[in-house]
């Protein structure tokens, strides 16, 4: 029961204007969530996979209309264009909440309003934030439930005062009496908004079912208002995976990964390391919360209780620990459907089927020159399903950070991996990260390189100028030792016929424990114009079939490429405007001296 009288006239205030036919407060059972799934399938919104060969499993087919993330449709509507910075869409606030109050107005006619309460993190965590989504689309309830912490706990959390962050989410399409229900209800794309009110603490959504526009707890909470809260309150919301590796002698590290979507993170989090003795576990796989320990170090949670993982490329060979957790109880949406009730999609392993139905629910065979799966087909499964996740990862202060990672997928340029010169040069490394676009945004750009600081250019709440600085302050408050260490990684450079020169996957485990041994000031390394690149001696290569020669091109750095980067990157810098920190400015500076003093 909602004893939070603000929430409780909320609530009321929503019911009024949307005119749902139901309310429905969730209380986060496995009954409820169940009772929901029987209900998609019984009206055809979902189907139920073959319970003898993925038992629990259920797939989603979404509108082809809305498929992704939708960059063009997200706003920041902070009080004023200039704190929302170059890198947002920023709208009025005032101005689109009139615009969005419109839409909003008997938009759940015939359907249920559901009241979702739900915590980022642990639920016993200091460093935990509570929300409630209000939704009507019953695959964000179910899908909310594997995502966060939802239920009756959080409800008595906020009933007791605990501050939440408001969440208002609509299909956009509703139900005259006696209309049938799509399987998939969405708004065209011009009225599809997906809006954060930083200073208020609010996320409206109308319009798009998908995750990342609908899942109000993931990028929009996690990332685009909780960095606004980090500022605020003296911590950091990243784009991140969080990574623990113990070495043969139980040596214990852990590591921060950022990287744009589809760009590795989730196998990275969940890697097999090919390395004898040496063992990887999980903490998280996409968001990680930084704060600093009463011991002076960086120590990270991790918010979500779940995995949004991209299915296309995912096998037992690329992810062997995702393949094993989504064997059972997990959501896909987008992936194609086999003949006996199973799923599959490109890079699955094996040769594809004879016949399957395509992820619109067409035919389909090897022969009809589409993809069987959406590229960015997902799947929702349980973090503690994982067979790599850690003991600890719910541990309430989290885990301390040895090292953070940057890297986006670049065919050239970029070494295999090199270590930052001191932590301002480390930000540098960060600010200046680009990667090609993938399919987890809709975007006619696919392949381009863009600059994505921190991979968080999509998710960072206030002007990104700002959002550096508030890293470059993070060494202000702590001494130089108890910091990270910071490394670039970059396991997609190609050679002419566009072949990866890096095995990648498990293999990536060599290059992790060359990044341990720099933290422990164990392993070699010269340094160089970019950074500290490691010698081909310092990498393990250790039965790989891979020679010196080969390993020597991927640690190359080529100075007429790299001045061209550094052309780039101050284009980019210029279009940050004068709130860009002059200490990157002149670390661009000094790249492009050390880069022209070269042989």
């Amino acid at each position: 029961m909602i004893k939070n009288e603000k929430l409780k006239q909320w609530v009321a205030e929503l019911e009024a204007h949307m005119t749902p036919d139901r309310v429905h407060l969730c209380d986060g059972s496995q009954e409820e969530y169940e009772r929901l799934l029987a209900m998609e399938v019984e009206r055809g919104a979902a189907i139920e996979l073959n319970p003898e060969l993925r038992p629990g499993c259920y797939l989603f087919r979404s509108d082809p209309s809305d498929v992704a993330r939708v960059e063009n449709r997200t706003f920041i509507a902070a009080e004023t264009e200039d704190e929302a910075g170059p890198t947002n869409n920023w709208i009025d606030p005032v101005e689109l909440k009139q615009t969005m109050s419109e839409l909003y107005r008997g938009c759940m006619k015939g359907r249920t309003m559901y009241i979702i309460p739900f915590c980022m993190g642990p639920l016993d965590s200091p460093h935990s934030r509570l929300g409630v989504e209000i939704t009507d689309s019953a695959y964000v309830v179910t899908n909310m439930c594997i995502m966060t912490r939802v239920g009756t706990p959080v409800l008595e959390m906020i009933n007791a005062g605990r501050p939440y962050v408001a969440a208002l989410h609509s299909v956009g399409y509703p139900l005259e009496p006696g209309q049938e229900d799509l399987p998939w209800p969405c708004a065209p794309m011009e009225q599809k908004y997906i809006s954060h009110f930083p200073e208020t603490r609010e996320i409206w959504s109308y319009g798009s079912g998908y995750g990342g526009n609908a899942l109000l707890g993931k990028k929009c909470y996690a990332l685009r208002i909780a960095s606004v809260l980090g500022r605020d309150e003296g911590w950091l919301a990243e784009h991140m995976l969080i990574l623990k590796l113990t070495s043969p002698e139980g040596e214990v590290f852990h590591i921060c990964g950022a990287f744009p979507s589809a760009c590795g993170k989730t196998n990275l989090a969940m890697i097999e390391p090919t390395l004898e003795g040496w063992t990887a576990e999980t903490i998280g796989d996409d968001i990680a919360w930084i704060h600093l320990g009463e011991d002076g170090r960086l120590w990270a949670i991790n918010p979500e209780s779940g995995f949004f993982g991209v299915a296309p490329g995912t096998s037992y060979k690329s992810n062997y620990n995702a393949m094993k957790a989504v064997e059972y109880n997990t959501i896909f949406t987008n992936t194609a459907l086999t003949d006996d009730g199973d799923i599959w999609w490109e890079g699955m392993g094996g040769p594809a089927p004879e016949h399957l139905l395509d992820w619109q629910g067409r035919d389909w065979t090897p022969d009809s020159g589409t993809k069987a799966a959406h590229p960015n087909a997902r799947f929702t499964v349980r973090a503690d399903q994982a067979p790599s996740i850690a003991p600890d990862w719910e541990a309430p202060q989290g885990v301390p950070i040895d090292a953070i990672l940057v890297g986006g997928r670049r065919s050239d340029t970029i070494p295999l991996v090199y270590e930052s010169l001191s932590w301002q040069h480390g930000i540098f490394m960060g600010a200046i990260m680009g990667s090609a676009i993938t399919a987890a945004v809709i975007s006619d750009q696919v392949g381009q390189v863009r600059r994505d600081p921190f991979a968080m250019l999509p998710f960072c709440g206030y002007h990104i100028g700002d959002y550096l600085r508030h890293w470059l302050q993070v060494a202000e408050q702590t001494s130089a030792d108890k910091l990270p260490h910071l490394f670039s990684v970059n396991w997609f450079r190609q050679d002419e016929e566009g072949n990866f020169l890096w095995p990648g996957f498990g293999e990536n485990s060599r290059v992790l424990k060359w990044i341990v041994e720099r933290c422990r000031g164990l392993s070699g390394a010269r340094k160089t114009a970019v950074g500290y690149v490691p010698g081909t001696e310092d990498i393990d290569l250790t039965g790989l079939d891979i020679t010196a020669d080969q390993l020597a091109d991927l640690l190359t750095i080529d100075r007429d490429k790299w001045l061209a980067e550094v052309a780039s990157i101050r284009h980019n810098f210029e279009s940050y405007g004068p709130k860009l920190p002059a200490e990157l400015w002149q670390e661009l500076e000094s790249l492009e001296q050390r880069l022209q003093a070269m042989a």
